[in-house]
């Protein structure tokens, strides 16, 4: 089992990986305590039966330079096979402003090809390597050092397995032509702005029940100023306030350090010094903003007029598609995609690429009247009026 913790070793693992049709990539990361990931361990594979074609990057290990990984990530000729791509290419955007190309997910691949939604990587390994994943070292600390012999071998299989999964997978995208439709899905894992998080858009992630304007226009400010502290000090946004107290504090709107004490939710350490000011400042800030610059509730739902009707004979059209394609039915369409059809939007989602192939132009049918839903045995059809 290879443990790379020189520059100069993984840059020669790198030049030979570069080499191959594909590598397999995964990580180990600690979030509890920052904002950003904390890169612990890096696994990578090449195209092989055993362990010798794969190795396990440590870099936490002195001064290692994880250049030579991204120039293999930068090398187009080689795919860069992930499982659940997102948190692992958030890590190597924010470290080095880079997402490894062409990239190629398996978890996206695997509901393509019928494998149901959110398959996990336990799942694909069972049905697919034929193989068990030790989960016996999941929730371990990987930060700390040495590493177990235990945490090696669950982090390696974790690539080493992959290798097969992406080879099956492949070859099923291939046989079947979807794999131009894997292709689209990777369109929000390549953009840089799925991994940035600014300041000024952070409270669209609030929930509340309050619409006001003002209100809202407090909540933006308050989580403005929670992101922008969190990030500058790399610790999680939960540290500085919570959800709740944010939502107590623009309901109560204190204006004095006094009446951030009489708070029921903030923390204590939040009651004093940078983030009381801050606080302060924002809940000011807030009560400034004009009405006419005062957010707006997402309310394009309340106020599309959405036929119940339709929206139930599609959700049938979807399961019977679904179904008959054997892709899992929330990769091709998603409840909002669906109402909006059925309050008359045609830009939604699911009418456009792959998924308006083998969903949308059906369901824009169904609408207009020119077919309608029947039952073939156990499966759901369609019949032209």
């Amino acid at each position: 089992m290879q443990t790379i913790t020189t520059t100069e070793a993984l840059a020669a693992f790198c030049a030979e990986a570069a080499k191959q049709p594909y590598v397999t990539v995964d990580t180990e990361f600690l979030r509890e305590r920052t904002y950003y990931s904390k890169l612990c361990l890096v696994q990578l594979a090449m195209p092989g039966e055993d362990d010798d074609s794969a190795a396990l990057v440590d870099p936490l290990a002195g001064d290692i330079s994880l250049e030579p990984l991204y120039d293999l990530f930068r090398n187009e000729n080689v795919v860069k096979v992930f499982h659940a791509a997102r948190q692992d290419l958030e890590i190597f955007y924010i470290d080095a402003g880079l997402i490894p190309t062409p990239l190629f997910d398996t978890q996206v691949a695997a509901m393509v090809c019928g494998f149901g939604e959110q398959a996990g990587y336990e799942t694909l390994v069972k049905r697919i390597a034929r193989q068990q994943v030790d989960k016996s070292s999941r929730f371990t600390d990987w930060s700390r050092r040495p590493l177990s012999e235990a945490q090696k071998k669950y982090a390696l299989a974790d690539v080493t397995h992959l290798r097969k999964i992406y080879e099956y997978l492949a070859r099923e995208l291939e046989k079947s032509g979807r794999d131009k439709w894997v292709a689209e899905e990777m369109a929000v894992l390549n953009d840089p702005e799925t991994y940035v998080t600014h300041p000024e858009n952070a409270w669209r992630r609030i929930k509340t029940r309050n619409n006001s304007g003002r209100f809202l226009a407090i909540v933006r400010e308050l989580a403005r100023f929670r992101e922008a502290y969190a990030q500058a000090r790399n610790i999680p946004r939960n540290r500085v306030f919570k959800d709740d107290a944010l939502v107590e504090l623009a309901a109560t709107k204190p204006a004095t350090p006094q009446d951030l004490g009489r708070s029921r939710l903030l923390l204590r350490e939040a009651r004093k010094g940078e983030i009381a000011e801050g606080i302060l400042a924002a809940v000011e800030a807030g009560l400034a903003v004009p009405p006419e610059e005062q957010p707006k509730p997402n309310d394009s739902r309340d106020r599309m007029q959405v036929n119940p009707a339709i929206a139930d004979l599609l959700r049938v059209l979807l399961k019977g598609v679904s179904e008959r394609e054997g892709v899992a039915s929330k990769l091709i369409a998603t409840a909002s995609d669906l109402d909006a059809i059925a309050a008359g939007r045609r830009d939604a989602p699911a009418l456009k690429g792959w998924r308006g192939e083998v969903f949308g132009e059906e369901a824009l049918k169904l609408c207009d009247g020119r077919i309608a839903l029947c039952v073939e045995g156990s499966a759901i059809g369609t019949v032209t009026l």
